[in-house]
C-alpha cells in the first residue's frame, strides 16, 4: 500500500528526528512541484501569511501549509510528491468549486462538489485495470468475485494506487474496515507492463485528466468505496477465501435514500 512512496521518501531517512519543514520541502523542490498557475510549492506554517483558505493560498501564492511532527501533514507531502499533477489539478478545482458555492473564502458553505474532492483527497485511491468487467465489479461491489475468484486476473490486470493522505495515515495501522474512495480509470495493457515509477507518473497524468474535467466529481456517489484490505497481497488475511465473506467489510451495495 506504501510502496509507491518509499523511494521518494527515502531521503527523510537521513534526518536525526522527525523531518522538519525543510527536510520535506526538499522532496518537493526535487520534484520541481508546481501549482496550475505555474507557481513552485514552496512549505509554509499553518498559522503564516495572508488570510486566505487552505486550497486559496496554494492556488494564489503556491504555499501549502504544513505542520510538523504529524503523519497526517507528511503524508500530504508525499502525496504531493508522487502525484504532483493531480494533486494540482484538485487545487484548483477546490478554489474553482468554492467560487460556484459563493464562499471564495473556502469556509463551511460547501456543495457537493468540495464534499467530492475532499473525499478523494483525504481518503482516494486510483482502482487501474485494462479489463472492464473488473471495473464493473468494483462498481457492483462485487468483491469476491473480484478479488477471490478473478484473482489472478486481478494479480494481472489490475493496480492499485492510494491516493489520499489520511488513508495513508490509517495504513501505518490497517484495520478491518479500512476503506477508500475510488477513480476508476481504463487503461491499455502497456500501462501494466511499465516500471512502477512510470506507472507512477502515469496515473498521476490520467487522474490530473480527470479531476480537470468539471463535468468528473460532481458528487461523492461518483467515487467507488474501495476495501483496501481486499487488495490480493496487501493483508494476509486475505489470502483465505472466507475473509471476503465478512459482509461488514465487503458490503453488498450502497442503501438507497427513501
Amino acid at each position: 500500500m506504501l510502496e509507491p512512496f518509499a523511494a521518494l521518501a527515502a531521503p527523510l531517512a537521513e534526518c536525526a528526528d522527525w523531518p522538519r519543514r525543510p527536510a520535506m520541502a526538499s522532496l518537493v523542490r526535487a520534484r520541481g512541484i508546481r501549482n496550475v498557475r505555474g507557481m513552485p510549492l514552496r512549505l509554509a506554517a499553518p498559522d503564516a501569511g495572508p488570510a486566505l483558505s487552505y486550497e486559496s493560498r496554494t492556488y494564489e501564492s503556491g504555499a501549502l501549509e504544513v505542520g510538523e511532527g504529524e503523519w497526517h501533514d507528511l503524508f500530504n507531502v508525499l502525496a504531493w510528491t508522487a502525484y504532483p499533477r493531480s494533486k494540482a489539478a484538485l487545487n484548483a478545482r477546490h478554489v474553482e468549486a468554492a467560487h460556484e458555492d459563493g464562499d471564495g473564502a473556502g469556509a463551511a458553505n460547501r456543495g457537493r462538489v468540495r464534499d467530492a474532492l475532499t473525499l478523494f483527497d483525504e481518503s482516494g485511491a486510483i482502482f487501474v485495470s485494462s479489463e472492464a468487467d473488473l471495473i464493473d465489479d468494483l462498481r457492483e461491489f462485487r468483491w469476491k468475485n473480484l478479488f477471490w475468484t478473478q484473482r489472478q486476473r486481478v494479480r494481472t490486470s489490475v493496480r492499485v494506487f492510494v491516493f489520499g493522505h489520511a488513508v495513508l495515515e490509517k495504513a501505518l495501522a490497517p484495520y478491518v474496515g479500512m476503506t477508500a474512495h475510488a477513480i476508476a480509470l481504463h487503461v491499455d495493457r502497456s500501462f501494466l507492463e511499465d516500471t512502477p515509477q512510470r506507472q507512477l507518473d502515469g496515473v498521476d497524468a490520467l487522474t490530473a485528466a480527470h479531476l480537470g474535467d468539471t463535468a468528473q466529481l460532481r458528487s461523492p456517489r461518483e467515487l467507488a468505496p474501495l476495501p483496501l484490505l481486499g487488495v490480493p497481497g496487501w493483508w494476509s488475511d486475505n489470502e483465505r477465501e472466507d475473509f471476503y465473506d465478512n459482509a461488514a467489510y465487503f458490503r453488498p451495495g450502497r442503501t438507497r435514500t427513501r
